[in-house]
C-alpha cells in the first residue's frame, strides 16, 4: 500500500474503495520493468473480494473469471517524479490526483480492475506495454481462446471510445564505408544513412490534408557514426521508426524502406500491425449506450500511436475497443493528472457495459 504521506485534502477526496485503488496503484512506482509492487497492490485487492488471482511468468496480474468480457490495462508507466496528490481543478472542475501514470495508464488499470470485481469479469493488468509489450504478447501466446469481446485500458476521457490505431515497425540501419580524407566526394556512411531516410521520407510524403491517422509517419529515433577505432572504416547506425495507417500493411512499408537502399542494410526488430474496429460491434454498441446514460456524448476516436489492443486484434477474432477516464495529452507530461469525479464516471460506464454484455440487462 501506499507510503505517501496524505494531506488533509487528499484524506478527504480518497473516499471510496475505488479512490483508495486508485491512490494506490499511483502512489506505487512502476516504471517499465519495476512493476512488481504496483503487481501486488493489485492481487490484494482483488483478494480482497474473493477473487482468485495470481502473478504470472512475466510479472502480469491474471484475474480470471467471466471472459464474455476481458477487461485489461497495462500497469508499466513512463520515468518521472511526480508528487502525488490531490489539488483542486481550475473552474467549476473538481479535484484531481497528480502522480506519474494517473492517466497513462494506472487511471484506466484501476477502473477495469474495480469494474471486473463489480461484474465478475475477467481482468488481466499487463507488463511492459510502455516498452515491448512483453505482458500482451506473453497472454496471446499462450494460444488461449479469446474471450467475448476486449476491454483495453488506455486514457480517452470518459466520453471517447478509441476503435483505431496505427501499428509500428521499428529496426536499426547499419552502414561501413572504407574511410578516406574528407575532401573525397564519393559518400562514406553516413551520408548514405543521410540519403536514404531523405529517400524513405520522400516515398511515404502525403500532402498537408491527409489526417495524421492515416498517413506513414516516419521518425529516426537516434543516430551515431564516425570512424572506427582501427581508423579503416566508417560506421554508421540509425534506429527508425513507422507508424503504419490500417491502409497499409507492415509488410508494405518495410519494402518500400528496403528498396530505397543505396549501401547498409536494415535489421527489423520489431512489428505490430494495425488495427481499425468497426463501430458497429456490441461492446461499441454497449459503451456509447452507456455513456449516453451517464449524460455524456460519445465520440468516436482513432489515436495515432499503438497500444496492446494492436497485439489483441492480432491473434484475437473478437470485438476490441479502448477506453477509460483521463486526458491522453498528459500522456507522460510533467503535469500528469486525473479528475477524480471523471474516474469514478468512467467505472460506471464500465460497469454498465460489462452488465450489458453479460447479459445481466
Amino acid at each position: 500500500m501506499s507510503t505517501v504521506k496524505l494531506t488533509e485534502q487528499t484524506e478527504e477526496a480518497i473516499d471510496t474503495e475505488a479512490r483508495q485503488l486508485l491512490f494506490d496503484l499511483v502512489s506505487t512506482p512502476s516504471v517499465s520493468g519495476e512493476e512488481e509492487a504496483a503487481a501486488q497492490v493489485l492481487v490484494d485487492y482483488f483478494e480482497s473480494h474473493d477473487r482468485e488471482v495470481w502473478i504470472d511468468d512475466v510479472g502480469n496480474v491474471r484475474a480470471p473469471a467471466d471472459d464474455r468480457v476481458l477487461l485489461t490495462s497495462h500497469i508499466d508507466t513512463v520515468p518521472g517524479d511526480i508528487p502525488v496528490e490531490v489539488k483542486d481543478g481550475e473552474g467549476d472542475s473538481g479535484a484531481s490526483l497528480w502522480g506519474r501514470g494517473s492517466v497513462d495508464a494506472t487511471g484506466p488499470l484501476a477502473a477495469m480492475a474495480v469494474a471486473a470485481v463489480e461484474t465478475g469479469m475477467s481482468f488481466i493488468g499487463v507488463v511492459g506495454e510502455e516498452v515491448d509489450s512483453r505482458g500482451s504478447l506473453h497472454v496471446v501466446e499462450e494460444g488461449r481462446d479469446a474471450p467475448g469481446a476486449v476491454v483495453n485500458g488506455e486514457p480517452s476521457g470518459w466520453e471517447g471510445i478509441t476503435l483505431g490505431y496505427r501499428g509500428l515497425l521499428a529496426g536499426t540501419y547499419v552502414a561501413t564505408s572504407e574511410s578516406g580524407h574528407t575532401s573525397r566526394p564519393e559518400n562514406n556512411a553516413i551520408q548514405d544513412g543521410l540519403d536514404w531516410w531523405r529517400k524513405v521520407e520522400d516515398a511515404f510524403e502525403t500532402d498537408e490534408w491527409t489526417p495524421v491517422f492515416e498517413r506513414v509517419t516516419c521518425k529516426p529515433v537516434t543516430m551515431s557514426g564516425g570512424t572506427t577505432e582501427d581508423g579503416l572504416s566508417v560506421e554508421t547506425t540509425m534506429d527508425i521508426q513507422f507508424r503504419v495507417p490500417p491502409e497499409m500493411t507492415i509488410d508494405e512499408v518495410r519494402e518500400i524502406a528496403d528498396s530505397k537502399l543505396n549501401g547498409g542494410t536494415v535489421r527489423w526488430y520489431d512489428s505490430v500491425p494495425p488495427v481499425m474496429m468497426s463501430p458497429r460491434t456490441d461492446v461499441a454498441r454497449a459503451f456509447r449506450v452507456a455513456i449516453r446514460q451517464a449524460g455524456g456524448d460519445p465520440r468516436l476516436l482513432r489515436k495515432t500511436g499503438t497500444s496492446d489492443m494492436n497485439v489483441f486484434a492480432g491473434e484475437w477474432d473478437c470485438p476490441m475497443v479502448t477506453y477509460g477516464p483521463g486526458d491522453s495529452d498528459l500522456d507522460h507530461a510533467p503535469n500528469e493528472h486525473l479528475p477524480l469525479d471523471e474516474y469514478d464516471t468512467s467505472i460506471d460506464v464500465l460497469v454498465s457495459v460489462c452488465e450489458r454484455l453479460g447479459g445481466d440487462e
